[in-house]
C-alpha cells in the first residue's frame, strides 16, 4: 500500500510564502499533483508534475505564484507558494499516480490513486 504524507501547512499573513512537502512510499516512481479543497467545494487542481520533473502544469489562479518541483529523494516533491492570498486558504492534498509515461501529468482528482491526508493552509489579512 502506497502512503502519501504532506507537511508544511500553517497560518501566514497575506503576501507571505509557504513550502509544502510531499513524500510517497513504495517501489514505484510517480507523477505528482497538488489539489486544494475548502468546505462545501469540490477538490480543485493546483499543480502537477511528471515523474521525470517536466512538464508541469498550474491552475490559472496560482500561475506565477506557486512552483511545483520534485525532490532529490525518490518520490518527494514540493509546492512553493509565494505571495499568498486569503483566497488560497484551504486544505492542500498531495496525490501520486504511477504514470503511463515519465512525461505524463495528471490534472484531475480522478486520475490519482493515492492521496495524502491533507495539510491546512490559512492566510490572514
Amino acid at each position: 500500500q502506497v502512503q502519501v504524507a504532506e507537511s508544511g501547512g500553517g497560518t501566514v499573513q497575506a503576501g507571505a510564502s509557504l513550502r509544502l512537502s510531499c513524500a510517497a512510499s513504495g517501489p514505484s516512481t510517480y507523477a505528482m499533483g497538488w489539489f486544494r479543497q475548502t468546505p462545501g467545494k469540490e477538490r480543485e487542481f493546483v499543480a502537477a508534475i511528471a515523474e521525470r520533473g517536466d512538464p508541469t502544469s498550474y491552475a490559472d489562479s496560482v500561475k506565477g505564484r506557486f512552483t511545483i518541483s520534485r525532490g532529490t529523494t525518490k518520490n518527494t516533491g514540493y509546492l512553493q507558494m509565494d505571495n499568498l492570498d486569503p483566497g488560497d486558504a484551504a486544505v492542500y492534498y498531495c496525490a501520486v499516480q504511477p504514470p503511463r509515461y515519465t512525461s505524463t501529468i495528471y490534472l484531475r482528482p480522478s486520475d490519482y490513486k493515492y492521496w495524502g491526508q491533507g495539510t491546512q493552509v490559512t492566510v490572514s489579512t
